[in-house]
């Protein structure tokens, strides 16, 4: 089993308070601690969704997969680094939709011919997709079209976020009240699953998120230096190495659903995520930042970042659409992925020289 990587838990903290110039050993640490977190994690939500569906599992494992990212991107905001929390609410929806659901129809694809899911509920988070890039688009054209002000640029984000966090609820009420049966899935639980407490599983996950907030939180402080140690630069850092490790939990629970054959589960966690962060955190960030931090953070993403979202986006919605996944989908979207990593790792002015 993984449990041993947890010594690395207490390893990582104490490197982080008796030495904490060793910004090299401090990320590698803290990156192999969030491992069998997050397979905690993915085991917890698995036996929730045994008792409360498909659809409100993959919901659980995103809020709590995304709570360290929140807790991350607030503590960012309050030093005023809007850069670096813009940069990681791209790269989690990115690496989500590409990284993280390519990877689950790959796994699962390797061992089946072909996996099944609703076709409808997979369009219908695709669009929540979709209007997600529209919000990111149009600040962004707005601030080069018309010039815009800083304060007139912070109202619209303002009042963009409050169309999105209403939305969210919408899609929530459709998802879980309205329209359960599109995102329930049809696998049938084991006798021997269906025996787990829902409660003593709800507090694995609990403590599991608290602890990955805690090692992400050492993680974060330690590999942009760490990174430049390496050659890197800050965006590619934000975008592709922040995400990567920050999605670990969806990412270990997705896989391990896909190879289950419960694809409806995976895509839940994988888009659903995406959803969540572009809806929900994004938004709750920008009003987050009219109370703390030195100044108000809006929705003007780097253009880059928000070609980055649209194509993503664009090609989830074309590949998830069908109902049917198999190895070849999932290489198409890391395929996708790694040009993106590449695109940013050698277009001049990202590298780090």
């Amino acid at each position: 089993m993984i449990n041993w990587l947890l010594i690395f838990v207490p390893v990582a903290a104490g490197l982080e308070h008796f030495a904490p110039d060793r910004y090299l050993l401090i990320f590698i640490a803290s990156s192999l601690a969030i491992v069998p977190l997050a397979t905690w994690m993915g085991h917890a939500t698995e036996q929730l969704a045994e008792r409360l569906g498909e659809g409100v599992g993959g919901l659980l494992n995103a809020t709590f997969g995304n709570a360290a990212e929140l807790i991350i991107a607030l503590a960012a905001l309050r030093a005023g680094l809007h850069d670096v929390v813009k940069a990681s609410i791209a790269g989690s929806i990115v690496g989500n939709i590409l990284l993280v659901l390519g990877a689950a129809m790959l796994a699962g694809g390797l061992r089946r011919p072909e996996q099944r899911y609703n076709p409808a509920g997979a369009r219908s988070q695709a669009t929540m997709l979709t209007l997600a890039a529209i919000a990111l688009v149009l600040p962004a054209a707005y601030q080069v079209a018309i010039g815009a002000t800083a304060i007139g640029l912070t109202q619209l984000s303002v009042s963009i976020s409050v169309v999105l966090l209403v939305v969210y609820a919408l899609f929530l009420g459709f998802a879980l009240i309205t329209h359960p049966a599109l995102f329930a899935g049809s696998h049938v639980a084991e006798e021997s699953k269906t025996n787990a407490s829902p409660i003593r599983a709800a507090a694995i996950l609990a403590g599991s998120t608290v602890a990955i907030a805690w090692m992400s939180e050492i993680l974060v402080g330690a590999i942009e230096p760490a990174a430049h140690q390496l050659g890197l630069s800050n965006v590619f850092v934000g975008v592709f190495l922040v995400a990567i490790l920050g999605n670990a939990a969806e990412h270990a629970t997705a896989v391990s659903a896909a190879m289950k054959d419960r694809m409806d589960l995976s895509l839940s966690i994988a888009i659903g995520s995406s959803i969540q962060v572009a809806l929900f955190v994004a938004p709750v960030l920008v009003l987050a930042s009219l109370f703390i931090g030195p100044k108000p953070m809006d929705l003007a993403f780097q253009p880059g970042l928000v070609l980055t979202v649209l194509l993503s986006v664009l090609v989830t919605g074309q590949v998830a659409g069908d109902g049917r996944s198999d190895w070849l989908k999932g290489t198409q979207l890391l395929a996708v992925y790694l040009v993106l990593a590449l695109t940013f790792f050698f277009l001049p002015g990202h590298t780090a020289g």
